[in-house]
């Protein structure tokens, strides 16, 4: 008797805890919190049932990284709804700034070329000939509605570093250079 009480009274052995979330803690943040801190249920929550005022701060937070974190949770939460009310408002949001990032970027590479063409002393024509690219190309790079590709920045850094060689005579020019 008293081992069958015995056995009654000590509780089998447990796992180890291990905490557990709470249902509700997907949507429990700070709102103090700057938003790309937000999990995706919050940003979930602020898009359904939000103010005006949250809605500007998820709008920001697009702005200052279009590719962030933050947006790529507001296009997880707006896939696969209609286009109307916040949903639309974020969407072009997030496209626009988006476009202006890139453009932003194309200008940037613009004046890295036009640096490397100035610090050549080759003429445009000339560099554009000795990297390969019709003068329209190169007259596209420079204006930023296009951007080189990556394998051609390097062309265009490598011919700009051999002339600035030549030109300085830091080390006998090779016929060769001078030629490619």
């Amino acid at each position: 008797m008293t081992l069958a009480a015995d056995r009654r009274s000590v509780p089998p052995p447990q796992p180890p805890a291990v905490e557990q979330p709470r249902p509700d803690s997907g949507s429990s943040h700070d709102p103090e919190q700057p938003v790309e801190f937000w999990p995706t249920a919050a940003i979930r929550s602020a898009l359904q049932g939000g103010d005006i005022d949250t809605w500007k701060r998820i709008a920001a937070a697009l702005k200052r990284d279009p590719y962030g974190r933050t947006a790529r949770q507001v296009e997880e939460v707006l896939e696969g709804t209609r286009p109307y009310g916040i949903a639309k408002a974020l969407w072009e949001v997030l496209e626009r700034a988006r476009a202006h990032l890139e453009a932003n970027e194309r200008a940037e590479v613009a004046r890295h070329v036009r640096l490397l063409i100035d610090r050549s002393g080759l003429g445009e024509q000339e560099f554009a000939s000795r990297i390969g690219v019709a003068p329209e190309d190169l007259a596209a790079y420079l204006d930023g509605s296009l951007s080189p590709s990556a394998s051609l920045m390097i062309r265009i850094r490598r011919l700009s570093d051999r002339f600035v060689k030549v030109k300085s005579g830091s080390s006998a020019p090779n016929p060769t250079d001078l030629l490619t």
